[in-house]
């Protein structure tokens, strides 16, 4: 099997660390035109240099936008599709803070609903119409295993992840017909910063090391490791494809088996 994503273009939120990054990188890797969205410009100028070129028609740029300032974000994205026409989108952002439901207000849903929620709706309603004219179109959300049982400490993801989840079925339904599939990728334990930033946070609460609270992590997973983000670009570089064309409206576990356990 191989994935040829040559001439395809694709938008990647969150990019220039962690998940992003490496879903970035592969999708370079089969071909693909990326533009990498975050909100720090100095890492962005690095990461678009890194990524690979295996063509020479083959292009990559960056977008410099805040997905925690929503009014901000929504000029910038909507500028951005006065100009670019996408075939791929990966709808990533960095995370609400952690936190227990007692512990958060009103206004700290509204920060996380704006972030997780309204971003991704914002950016998928300006890519979906050249998707349906040009009958084709990938959507691929970053989402979490907190879709199938919420996550002790993360009360405001869990429960923004599972409005995007409920909202990209609804509307996976509605454009299947215009082959344009949307899925959503149920994020277990990964090498990243944010994970670093978590277990650093529970080490905090608990007393216990971060080296502790890591190891624990990793035996709860039956393949006793932290995935990698490769393994994630990987998966969405599959769904981003032809051989995916028939997935859609679905939620896909990728956390070396953790989710069975639940």
């Amino acid at each position: 099997m191989n994935i040829d994503l040559k001439n395809k273009n694709a938008l990647v939120g969150a990019a220039t660390q962690g998940i992003g990054a490496g879903i970035a990188t592969e999708l370079a890797k089969c071909g693909a035109n990326v533009t990498l969205m975050a909100r720090n410009e100095e890492k962005l100028k690095k990461s678009v240099t890194e990524l690979p070129v295996i063509n020479q028609n083959q292009k990559h740029q960056y977008l410099v936008a805040d997905f925690s300032d929503f009014e901000s974000f929504k000029t910038i994205i909507t500028d951005y599709f006065k100009d670019n026409n996408i075939d791929i989108l990966v709808n990533n952002t960095n995370g609400p803070e952690p936190g227990m439901a007692v512990d958060k207000s009103v206004d700290d849903f509204q920060r996380a609903f704006d972030l997780l929620f309204k971003t991704v709706c914002e950016t998928t309603a300006l890519a979906l119409p050249y998707m349906i004219e040009q009958k084709n179109g990938r959507i691929i959300n970053v989402s979490s295993l907190s879709v199938k049982e919420p996550i002790n400490n993360l009360v405001l993801s869990n429960s923004i992840r599972s409005a995007v989840a409920a909202w990209s079925k609804s509307l996976s339904n509605e454009v299947a017909q215009h082959n344009v599939t949307i899925n959503n990728v149920l994020t277990g334990y990964f090498d990243t910063e944010r994970i670093q930033k978590l277990i650093k946070v529970e080490s905090e609460q608990s007393g216990k090391s971060p080296e502790e609270i890591r190891k624990a992590r990793e035996n709860k997973i039956p393949m006793k490791r932290l995935g990698k983000p490769e393994e994630y670009g990987h998966l969405v570089t599959f769904l981003a494809s032809d051989y995916a064309a028939y997935i859609t409206g679905t939620n896909i576990p990728l956390d070396g088996g953790l989710a069975n356990i639940y």
